[in-house]
């Protein structure tokens, strides 16, 4: 099933623009009268019915519509360092939004050898790797933002916070600690781990070390092994009910 995103969606009608649009009308040849799937990014999926196609606009039909409610109770917010080689990080959010994530913050750390990234391409990534799994709420994916004020950031939810660091002392693991029903932050540093000044600031704004295995793990690595952790227990709890 072909998925296509639009925001522009009011009462029965819906519109498609720019890429998605040409996507559907110039690469696989849609026609009025067609019937095509669409995502709001919120979980709303829709089956309309084109009544006006060009390579800039389609307009459609909405003939049905049904919402998605995800998997995991409670949200999940990774903190993770972008890698030097972009195609890493890249790479790690396709998987992540696969699995399922609802907030991701690229963090800019002391050791960080990556200091820009370019928004709308990792949008993309992230919008690609949703219609192909047909998870059909987009993760927000946040600002570049500096170790240091993320940890100023106010949050509007009170979430349990953990640091995935290289330290020898660091041996319980996320498994043991994460409480499925909460929401989560989890901070993952970049390939040279936290500074151990990042790791006892960490500490003083409340979060507690965890491990992710007896493993070093890339950045990208470690980033999925966290998600893939919070999804398995979060989805277990909900069986469970």
């Amino acid at each position: 099933m072909q998925l296509f995103y639009t925001t522009h969606i009011d009462d029965q009608m819906a519109f498609l623009a720019g890429e998605e649009a040409k996507h559907c009308v110039q690469v696989l040849r849609h026609r009025v009268g067609d019937e095509i799937n669409l995502m709001d990014g919120l979980g709303g999926n829709y089956l309309g019915s084109i009544i006006e196609a060009s390579k800039n606009k389609v307009s459609l039909r909405i003939l049905s519509q049904h919402q998605t409610y995800p998997t995991r109770k409670a949200k999940l917010h990774l903190a993770v360092a972008p890698t030097k080689n972009i195609s890493r990080f890249e790479w790690f959010l396709e998987k992540a939004t696969e699995i399922g994530i609802d907030e991701i913050t690229p963090i800019l750390c002391q050791r960080s050898e990556r200091k820009v990234v370019k928004p709308i391409r990792l949008e993309k990534i992230i919008l690609a790797a949703a219609k192909q799994s047909k998870n059909t709420v987009l993760p927000i994916l946040n600002p570049l933002t500096k170790l240091s004020a993320f940890f100023k950031k106010e949050m509007a939810y009170s979430p349990q916070k953990f640091i995935a660091h290289c330290e020898e002392d660091n041996e319980i693991h996320l498994m043991e600690k994460y409480k499925a029903d909460r929401d989560v932050i989890i901070l993952i540093g970049p390939e040279g781990d936290f500074s151990p000044m990042e790791i006892k600031t960490s500490f003083e704004n409340g979060y507690a070390p965890i491990s992710l295995g007896a493993s070093r793990l890339r950045t990208e690595t470690a980033g999925m092994v966290a998600c893939h952790t919070v999804n398995l227990l979060g989805s277990a709890n909900l069986s469970d009910k």
